[in-house]
Formats: structure tokens, sequence, C-alpha cells
């Protein structure tokens, strides 16, 4: 399917990647609403885009957006599941100064899951509902996971919803084939974003050195995925990993 006169949102759109997103979708002609829990960031996107603060985690929030969004672009092709947060630590680890046991708290636990787990299934459910309503064609869901979800040390949180909206890629695709709508998912490695320009340098020297080829991702770099996956109606139920080799 071809991008231009599309009606697609973007969740997560106010900085980094999901701002890259909106920015290229509405360069290549199509029609953005553009949601993100920051509305102030929001406003700086370009001119044209539809923006609305939307907090994936509150479920009427989604809902209320989704129709919105619907309303104003005259209706909806596609669903870029982009928001997503991290709060990283060992789910149990030893204190190196006092040596005592410290649990990974459980409101971290939760509210990760709350906005890249639950939040994602619930923007699909509604954005995918109307569609069905609407008979939208073409359809399209395009998940945001992580090449985290094999498994990475001091994830546990954003481990499991990565791979868990990986795993849904293909039950969602499965259940939406009725409806003619696909389902497929991006999973990038680092990418230079204001999530991750806050890691300790050693750590992130430590990363460029065990990925192939020799940096880590740019914002364009994922969009080239994500791209594919709304364009190519032969790609559904899969997720491509784009993470410079580093996940070999």
């Amino acid at each position: 399917m071809q991008l231009k006169d599309l009606k697609i949102i973007v969740t997560g759109a106010a900085r980094g990647m999901g701002a890259h997103f909106a920015t290229r979708l509405s360069e290549a002609g199509a029609m953005v609403a553009a949601g993100d829990i920051d509305a102030e960031a929001l406003a700086l996107l370009p001119p044209g885009i539809h923006r609305r603060r939307l907090d994936v985690s509150n479920e009427a929030d989604g809902a209320e957006f989704v129709e919105w969004a619907h309303r104003t672009m005259g209706g909806l092709n596609a669903l870029v599941n982009n928001a997503g947060i991290i709060k990283d630590g060992l789910l149990v680890r030893r204190d190196k100064v006092t040596g005592a046991v410290k649990r990974f708290g459980s409101a971290d636990l939760a509210a990760v899951l709350a906005v890249n787990l639950t939040g994602a299934t619930l923007m699909v459910r509604e954005a995918v509902a109307k569609m069905a309503e609407t008979q939208t064609r073409p359809g399209v869901v395009v998940n945001l996971s992580s090449i985290s979800r094999h498994g990475n040390r001091g994830q546990t949180a954003y481990v499991a919803a990565k791979a868990a909206l990986a795993a849904n890629t293909v039950t969602w695709a499965r259940e939406f084939a009725t409806f003619g709508i696909r389902v497929a998912a991006v999973a990038p490695g680092m990418v230079d974003t204001p999530m991750t320009q806050g890691m300790n340098q050693k750590a992130r020297d430590a990363l460029v050195a065990s990925i192939p080829v020799g940096r880590i991702g740019t914002p364009e770099d994922i969009w080239l995925a994500v791209k594919f996956a709304l364009e190519c109606d032969y790609f559904n139920g899969r997720t491509v990993d784009v993470d410079g080799g580093g996940a070999m």
C-alpha cells in the first residue's frame, strides 16, 4: 500500500522515534494523528500533523483518541504502536554499599507493563475495531517491539512487554485476517533517542563495540523498517529486527 492519503495514528509521537515517524509519514503525504502524554512536546511537531494528548495506559483515553483521530482525519487505515517507557533494574540485586538484598519495585513493573503492553494492546483493540466497523481497506498495525524481547539483563518488565508484543503480532495477524487487516512488528536495537541518551557513557561505548556495523541506530534507520511494514502488503505476522546485527 502507498502512504499517500492514508490516515495513520502514531502513538508516543512527541519525541524520538515517534516524532520522526509522524514527520516522515506527513512528508510522504499521509494524514497523521499524533498522540503522546507530553502535549507541550507534541506542539513542536511540524504543521499539518493532527495532535492530541494521549495516555495509552488509560483505557478511556485510548478509545477517545481513536474516535477523535477517525473523525478528524475522516477515516483510519493504520496504527503505528510506538508509545513506550523504560524503567530498568535487576529484579533482585545486592546493594554494593550495604550488602542488603534489594527488589525491583512493583510500581515500576506495573508502570512499564501498563504502557508498553496493556496500553499497546488496548490501542490495537480500539484501532482495529474502528477499522473493522468501517470496513476500512487497506488496514495495518505496526507494533514497535525490541531486540530486548530475546532477553536482556536488567530489563525484566521491558523484556516481558516487548516479547509479548512480538508474540501477539502473530496472534493478531491471524485474528484480524478476517477483516483484511495486517499486523507486523519492528524490533529496534539501541537507537539514539532521548530515551537512551542518558545512558552511562561506559555502558554506551561497550554497547557500540558489540554492534557489527559499529554504531547505534538512528530514528531514520527504524523508520525505513516501519515504512516497509506499512507498505508491503505481503508482510504479515512477523517481526523484523533492525539492530545493526547486535543480536546475532
